[in-house]
């Protein structure tokens, strides 16, 4: 601990702390990981590669087929239940208020369900208690309450059809980020979240694999700032790679739960 103290010494207390979440976070939550074994890209028989089912083109073809695997999504992240990583993040918000920021590709709505201020955490890949309607799927609405979940292997119910219909008669679409999609400021708050980036003084990556573009790019606009870095995953990936060769920087091995609430009883 004394080696994350001095690292943590040199963070400069003028800046804020901005933290990164991927899909690790949540995994104690009992969340699965979208590429791990208990990944979801399955409906009903069929299984699809992520890159097929979660992107505009499917669901162009296949929209209520794409409904019924949110909605499965959907029930497991309202079972799940903020992790004591979620709970830490919270405590540094309270703490640091201003100074904080927080960066998430999770969509599943635990950093806010467990304390997290809205306006300050940047859910850059959607929300999947959202959806979108009107022209061009720009206007972004709650999802109705009648509209339920559904388990694995179900057809979406006529009522659930209808609760999802928009006045021009078509389904709305899930407030996700897709594979073939790209990242917009209005819908994601994609340029706020990297221009918070930009000022870090600290910046913490929890549980993400790095295979998406904005979390690389901001953790190295961070370092090109000088940031402290560190990285908090059991598993090796671009970023512990990255901070184990940068001077600044700590690859903390282990799990959010494990490692969040050290970390923020030392920061300042």
């Amino acid at each position: 601990m004394e080696a994350l103290d001095t690292l943590l010494s040199q963070v400069d207390p003028t800046k804020p702390v901005v933290v990164l979440t991927g899909a690790g976070i949540s995994v104690e939550s009992g969340i699965p990981t979208f590429r791990g074994p208990e990944g979801y890209w399955t409906v009903g028989s069929q299984n699809f590669t992520p890159m097929e089912i979660g992107t505009w083109a499917h669901f162009s073809k296949h929209p209520e087929q794409v409904w019924c695997w949110y909605l499965f999504r959907r029930a497991a992240c309202h079972a799940a239940q903020p992790n004591a990583g979620h709970l830490a993040l919270v405590e540094l918000e309270q703490r640091l208020q201003d100074r904080f920021a927080l960066i998430t590709q999770n969509v599943d709505g635990l950093h806010v369900r467990a304390g997290n201020s809205p306006e300050r955490v940047y859910e850059v890949h959607g929300n999947g208690d959202r959806m979108r309607v009107g022209a061009g799927y720009r206007e972004i609405q709650s999802i109705p309450m009648g509209v339920g979940y559904a388990k694995r292997g179900d057809q979406l119910l006529d009522e659930q059809s209808r609760a999802l219909l928009t006045v021009d008669g078509h389904l709305a679409r899930p407030h996700i980020l897709w594979f073939d999609e790209v990242y917009e400021e209005p819908l994601h708050r994609s340029d706020s979240a990297m221009e918070m980036a930009l000022q870090a003084g600290l910046f913490i990556t929890i549980g993400s694999s790095g295979a998406t573009n904005l979390p690389l790019h901001a953790a190295s606009a961070a370092a090109q700032n000088g940031a402290v870095m560190l990285d908090i995953n059991p598993n090796a990936n671009p970023f512990s790679q990255f901070v184990q060769g940068y001077n600044k920087g700590a690859w903390l091995k282990g799990s959010s739960s494990q490692w969040l609430p050290e970390v923020v009883a030392r920061i300042r």
